[in-house]
């Protein structure tokens, strides 16, 4: 019996794939980068970095928060008589100075007042002048015994009440002299008015619940009250005892130039809700830039010291803590751990881990290996890092100048 066996068909797609796996395990083709060629990875190559300097600063010690303007002295003006208010000499928002007049009332009754407690005291001392006489004239009879004792200290009790009276008398002519000069209200600090609801014609009343006239705001100087966390009450009191420390303030504004000021008071207590601690500080404030009511951002300098500092962009943060990379003299990265003591501007204060004058990386951490060669990319164009970059990339022009001197090395 003949079987018939069928050959079977080869595909070309499975001959033009055999070709290209066997092409894939031959030679390397030569545009392929090489393997020691890589950007900073372990293959060696020379990470391009910019650095920076650890330097002695002054860098202040400061307290920054948010503080409230207050004036330092206030008033609210309202009438101790009760009249029609005939003359308003203010205008509102007007800067006034102690004893200017303000305001002015119709004083007729009052002096009417006064010319009657006036009289009033005249006839007591006419009859306490009476009563005097008599007193002297009883008293020689008494000694003759032609008066009896009793008339006699009946005359002298009359002689005391007629003083008491004219003492009385007098105090109600000073009451009413007083009530006249309550009559032109005046100014008691000088400051800036503010608001005010009432009109030549209206009357007012003494003092009328809700009867205000002005308030007198003094601005200049002026306080500006802010509250601080408890920890900063050890170096607040510290500081303090060698002398006054300055504040500067930044009133909200497109200029935010500051204003410079001292502190002036500490509570005596911290606020158990809050744990924070009061304080205020004065200001000149003679542009009147600072306003009652304003918030502005505070700044307390306790002192001026002198710290090691790095720029901020070379701290390094990982799990076991900050860090920082140094430039070794060899152009190798070393990680070195550091503490960071606080932040000033665009340096950070280090109290461990660094010296003076050593070279650390402020930019391209992530290219960095420890004990790997860095070199700086903001340096000149013979620097390292120039040749490094250009070699690193693979690029065909670098090919082919590679490939050109290796024939010119060959050729005799």
């Amino acid at each position: 019996m003949i079987q018939f066996f069928r050959r079977p068909l080869i595909s070309p797609l499975l001959v033009f794939s055999a070709a290209l796996l066997l092409f894939g395990c031959g030679e390397t083709p030569a545009n392929a980068p090489s393997p020691k060629s890589g950007k900073g990875g372990k293959g060696g190559g020379v990470a391009p970095v910019l650095v920076g300097q650890s330097q002695l600063k002054v860098v202040p010690l400061l307290i920054e928060a948010i503080g409230a303007v207050e004036p330092i002295r206030t008033t609210a003006i309202r009438s101790q008589v009760t009249g029609i208010l005939t003359k308003i000499s203010i205008q509102e928002g007007q800067d006034v100075q102690v004893g200017d007049l303000l305001f002015e009332i119709d004083a007729r009754p009052f002096k009417n007042a006064v010319r009657s407690a006036e009289a009033d005291l005249q006839k007591a001392k006419v009859q306490l002048e009476t009563a005097r006489t008599q007193v002297a004239r009883y008293r020689a009879l008494t000694t003759d015994q032609m008066v009896s004792k009793e008339q006699f200290e009946k005359i002298a009790d009359t002689a005391r009440a007629l003083e008491a009276e004219v003492l009385s008398d007098e105090s109600r002519l000073a009451t009413a002299k007083l009530q006249v000069e309550f009559c032109s209200i005046r100014a008691p600090l000088s400051g800036r008015t503010g608001n005010m609801t009432i009109h030549e014609g209206d009357l007012v009343r003494a003092n009328e619940v809700g009867g205000l006239l002005v308030t007198i705001n003094q601005i200049s100087p002026i306080y500006t009250t802010f509250a601080v966390p408890q920890l900063y009450l050890a170096p607040l009191t510290r500081y303090r005892a060698n002398g006054s420390l300055k504040v500067m303030v930044v009133p909200p504004g497109a200029d935010e130039k500051p204003e410079a000021g001292e502190l002036t008071f500490m509570d005596n207590t911290v606020d158990a809700s809050t744990g924070t601690l009061k304080l205020k500080a004065a200001f000149p404030n003679r542009e009147h830039r600072l306003w009652p009511g304003q918030f502005a951002t505070v700044t307390v300098t306790l002192a001026n010291p002198e710290a090691l500092t790095v720029p901020s962009s070379a701290i390094q943060t990982s799990q076991k803590g900050q860090y920082v990379y140094v430039v070794r003299t060899d152009q190798t990265a070393e990680l070195r751990p550091v503490i960071v003591e606080r932040h000033y501007s665009a340096d950070a204060v280090i109290s461990q881990g660094l010296k003076v004058g050593e070279t650390v990386i402020t930019e391209g951490h992530l290219r960095v290996i420890p004990d790997k060669p860095v070199a700086n990319k903001g340096a000149t164009d013979s620097s390292p890092v120039t040749t490094s970059s250009k070699s690193g990339k693979g690029s065909k022009k670098g090919e082919g100048k590679s490939k050109s001197s290796e024939t010119d090395k060959k050729s005799p």
